[in-house]
């Protein structure tokens, strides 16, 4: 059985099969849908409404006969390359438009949007928080989302100024009624929502359900508009009654020292996320997106729930937020005796491997599972790739062993007229066409075609197929030109820099940067860590000339050529976007290189596809469509084309992680890995510093690892690698690499989490 769902607003299609059965005490933890099939539709402004499944074709297909399962108290990380739909797959199972989710399920979800736009929606009432809570504190905020205090404070507001006033002796009625009708109009929501997503029986009972709660609604509202005087005093008595009794079960809810065990709770989980003591009391309207999305993650972290959904949760963390956010969610098992499944995508492979037991891979419009991390997930892409690779090997040998069988035979059989010779060859001829493929199963048994293949029905056996590795999109980086005389790209020396003290201050404004010491050379790899706030902008700016030491010298190679990408460009380019609906990726650059006073990087139509090309935009993706609808990985290669069409020698790359798929992430660690200019990494993702700037090969590339090393032997004696960290406004090279920030900063990372 299928049914469909439709979300007007988010045009999300949903069907899937459903069970006949009426499952009394479902484990809300835990689904089992098959049949999944997800579009988002062509048409967003007209109605989603589909008669047939056939017709949910019309849009976008993310999801086709795919079977989503989660096992109660499971942490999975969702894996899939850029424009898949991950985050649309997620928010359709966190509005519940699968059929199939129980509706009582709780389901918590933070969402990866702009970062002016951070929102955090909550499926519990059907309905998504809202930003009505801007006028409240930082604290005030996280604990409203997470208890729904300002609702309850709304009822108990309402029947406590009518019992306790004088107004009236049947104003505590008129409170309930008007209490009990707002809840029955978000029940009728719910029930509404049911009928639509249910088919069969179980949609029969629920089209009743809705029928019925219309119904009680209506009666409802005949209640509301009663006259006074055709109540009776048994009525007005029992129903003054109720409101008291109601009244003080709402002001239990809200009894101090529960909201006092609240408040302690979000204060560490907001410290944990890296907000000082002195910002709880802030409003949300002044603060930033980054500040927003955190405080929207601890209102998330801090509610009861049975499946929890994080999408991108380390945008805008630091280093010591991201661990504590690993720490956190691997107690969760022992911190509840309900804990929540947990499903989170995030471009940050050290994460996902700390935090996620199994994988969902999603990929060719199908989920897959993996119960293991991403280094054992790659490791097992290559066995099998090796495993079937030599399978195919040896049945394309005999394959065409037997072809030349068949043909002799044939030809020895037409000259002597021999009829077993062609009965044999035609046999064989059979068994080349139907039973030639896959002659084991996954697992190394004997391959049975009814139990191995997709349908017993089916003739021949499927041919060997070897999975793809998927990197993602290739990214090539064109090679840095020479320079026409020796000397260091850029060099800082004793440099300090402070902002100027304000005029009518005593105090003098505190210094960010002192004695700063960095010279960088032609093919090093620098990385530069700390925490927010400890001056890593301040030094870009320092390199970049958007600022000026207040003592020390900055000095440049005379024909140094540096390219900046900013961790705002991807959003900048969106603004742009949107400020010119027809812009593409192949005008902007052509308009970029015109506008260019250097001759000497002037670039012709297909060079500058070349370059668009080999950063993962080809073709029509770079001339047709338009910058407003390019995802947020195709603005970074947008952004690192404006920056390579002037061929650097030195790139300094500022959070460019933030909006790629770990299999980005990875194809652009091995491009400036063998990369022959000079690379600046700030970043808090700590694979893209180990892989890039200390030069440690993920596990995905160790299998040639020899002769890669081997090839690039001379270029590594002249390479330095060197990680910085900056704290308090000096900066000290790191013996260990990041790995030595990352020890401690455990040891803070212990005292933050709520034992």
């Amino acid at each position: 059985m299928t049914s469909h769902s439709e979300e007007a607003e988010s045009t999300i299609l949903c069907t899937s099969k459903q069970t006949r059965f009426d499952i009394k005490n479902p484990v809300h933890q835990e689904l089992d849908i098959e049949g999944l099939n997800i579009t988002v539709a062509a048409n967003p402004g007209k109605s989603a409404v589909k008669p047939k499944g056939k017709a949910i074709s019309e849009g976008l297909e993310l999801l086709s006969n795919a079977t989503l399962k989660l096992k109660a108290g499971i942490h999975y990380g969702l894996v899939g390359r850029n424009g898949t739909g991950k985050s649309t797959v997620l928010k359709a199972v966190a509005q519940k438009l699968i059929p199939g989710i129980p509706l009582p399920t709780r389901i918590s979800i933070l969402q990866q949007t702009d970062a002016d736009k951070e929102t955090v929606s909550q499926n519990i009432g059907g309905q998504s928080a809202s930003n009505s809570q801007n006028h409240l504190s930082v604290l005030e905020a996280v604990i409203d989302k997470a208890t729904s205090r300002s609702e309850i404070q709304k009822e108990i507001d309402v029947l406590s100024r009518a019992i306790d006033g004088q107004a009236s002796s049947l104003a505590p009625l008129h409170a309930l009624r008007q209490v009990q009708h707002d809840r029955m109009r978000k029940e009728l929501f719910e029930l509404d929502k049911d009928a639509r997503l249910r088919s069969g029986t179980r949609g029969m009972a629920a089209r009743k359900a809705l029928i019925a709660g219309e119904r009680r609604f209506a009666e409802s509202e005949e209640r509301l508009t009663k006259k006074d005087e055709d109540l009776g005093h048994e009525v007005i008595v029992e129903e003054t009654q109720a409101a008291s009794d109601l009244l003080v079960e709402l002001q239990s809810q809200l009894e101090p020292a529960r909201i006092a065990d609240i408040e302690s709770k979000a204060k560490t989980i907001l410290s944990g996320l890296g907000f000082p003591k002195a910002n709880l009391d802030k409003p949300v309207s002044t603060l930033s997106g980054g500040w927003r999305m955190r405080t929207n993650l601890a209102s998330v972290l801090l509610q009861p729930t049975d499946i929890l959904i994080l999408d991108e949760p380390t945008n805008f963390l630091d280093l010591l937020g991201i661990i504590w956010l690993e720490k956190f969610l691997v107690q969760l098992p022992d911190s509840t005796d309900t804990p929540p499944t947990v499903v989170l995508v995030s471009h940050d492979r050290d994460f996902i491997n700390a935090v996620c037991q199994e994988l969902i891979i999603l990929r060719d419009l199908e989920l897959t599972y993996f119960r293991g991390d991403l280094v054992q997930y790659d490791k097992s892409i290559r066995d099998k790739q090796k495993y079937l690779g030599k399978m195919k090997d040896a049945q394309e040998k005999q394959k065409s062993h037997m072809q030349q069988t068949i043909q002799q035979n044939i030809k020895h059989g037409k000259a002597s007229g021999d009829d077993n010779k062609l009965r044999q060859a035609k046999s064989r001829q059979k068994k080349l066409d139907d039973r030639m493929g896959m002659q084991k199963n996954e697992r190394g048994g004997r391959f049975k075609l009814n139990r191995d293949y997709g349908g017993y029905h089916l003739s021949a056996r499927s041919e060997i197929e070897i999975p793809q590795d998927e990197k993602g999109v290739s990214i090539t980086l064109p090679p840095a030109p020479d320079l026409r005389f020796p000397g260091p790209l850029i060099s800082l020396e004793k440099v300090t820099f402070n902002y100027p003290t304000p005029k009518k201050s005593a105090t003098p404004a505190p210094v960010v940067l002192s004695e700063i010491d960095l010279n960088i050379h032609t093919g090093d790899r620098i990385g530069l860590v700390g925490l927010n706030g400890c001056g890593k902008t301040t030094i870009i700016k320092l390199l970049t000339e958007t600022a000026k030491p207040t003592r020390g010298t900055v000095t440049r190679h005379p024909r140094i050529r540096m390219g900046y990408y900013s961790q705002h460009a991807a959003e900048e380019l969106q603004t742009l976007g949107l400020a010119e609906p027809d812009l593409t990726a192949l005008f902007l650059l052509t308009r970029d290189i015109n506008a260019s006073t250097d001759g000497e990087d002037k670039l012709d139509e297909g060079e500058i596809r070349g370059l668009l090309g080999s950063l993962g935009l080809p073709g029509r993706t770079a001339s047709d469509v338009p910058l407003r609808k390019l995802s947020g990985g195709q603005l970074v290669r947008l952004a690192l084309a404006r920056l390579l069409r002037k061929s650097p020698q030195l790139l300094i790359l500022d959070e460019i992680t933030t909006h790629l798929d770990f299999h980005t992430v990875t194809a652009l660690a091995e491009a400036l890995g063998g990369w022959n200019g000079a690379v600046l990494v700030v970043s808090h993702d700590r694979f893209l510093i180990r892989r890039v700037v200390e030069g440690i090969k993920d596990s995905r590339g160790d299998e040639d690892g020899e002769e890669s090393e081997s090839e690039d032997e001379d270029d590594e004696m002249k390479r330095r690698r060197v990680v910085y960290l900056l704290k308090n406004g000096a900066m000290k090279a790191l013996e260990r690499g990041v790995g030595q920030f990352e020890d401690s900063l455990e040891k803070r990372v212990k005292k933050l989490l709520i034992l």
